[in-house]
């Protein structure tokens, strides 16, 4: 179950961050670490911070993107020294933990923390399912980003020792199908200039963060799909008959 629970770092400019939050997976029983785009990796102060856990830096993923961080993953969670949560249902890091823990039995989850300055980005926001927020002094509310995961792999493991957890069995689709999904929902709005291009406006962004927070379960997306190729297949055929139609007119005209 632990196996399927990564920590995704973004831009983390300070090394020895990367080897603490290792460290701090490690203590917990959390050893899938994904780092999107590290300033400075490897370096010899996060082996350092990492202590014992330097196996985990070893074993850890790097990438460019986001998207490549979380593709695989039916559950993501962002976090934010913020209490931004852009319409997302909110956690406090307890109730995330039993959240985490209870979906990681059937597939996997990620945890994404941001940088070190400014956290995460709306846009990376808008990739998540959920939000967490880790409650602190209002006059002082910011957490150093390992202390932060410290925290939250905390709970994940009283939620996994406890067996404390939300159970669900429904499967849920993959953060890269749901992404196939958003690109076949934006054309299909654009074929039934429902989308305009001169007046675009927030709309896939709204949908999309509806479609996040709501969660459809695998079946659901599968339906979704199959009723956006029935606009394609319809649009299509419109579009052919207006076709023959100007052909039939151009034709009388001669």
């Amino acid at each position: 179950m632990l196996d399927n629970i990564r920590i995704v770092l973004i831009n983390t400019f300070h090394p020895g961050n990367i080897g603490a939050a290792a460290r701090a997976m490690k203590n917990m029983g959390l050893s899938q670490l994904y780092l999107v785009e590290p300033r400075v990796f490897p370096d010899e102060e996060a082996d350092a911070r990492a202590a014992g856990a330097k196996d985990l830096l070893d074993s850890a993923v790097v990438v460019s993107t986001l998207d490549e961080a979380i593709a695989d993953c039916q559950l993501v969670i962002g976090t934010s020294a913020r209490n931004r949560t852009f319409d997302l249902p909110i956690f406090d890091a307890h109730d995330c933990a039993r959240k985490v823990v209870g979906e990681a039995e059937h597939g996997k989850v990620a945890i994404i923390f941001g940088r070190e300055t400014m956290g995460l980005h709306n846009a990376e926001l808008q990739r998540c399912n959920y939000h967490v927020y880790i409650p602190a002094n209002p006059e002082y509310p910011v957490l150093n980003v390992s202390a932060a995961i410290q925290l939250v792999c905390y709970e994940i493991w009283q939620a996994h020792s406890k067996q404390d957890f939300i159970k669900r069995d429904e499967p849920y689709p993959l953060t890269r199908d749901m992404e196939r999904f958003y690109v076949h929902l934006e054309s299909a709005l654009r074929k039934t200039h429902f989308i305009i291009p001169q007046h675009e406006g927030k709309v896939m962004d709204k949908l999309r963060r509806y479609f996040n927070r709501s969660r459809p379960e695998r079946t659901e997306l599968n339906m979704l799909r199959g009723i956006l190729t029935s606009i394609d297949e319809t649009t299509s055929q419109l579009a052919d008959k207006q076709e023959t139609i100007q052909s039939q007119d151009k034709g009388s005209d001669q």
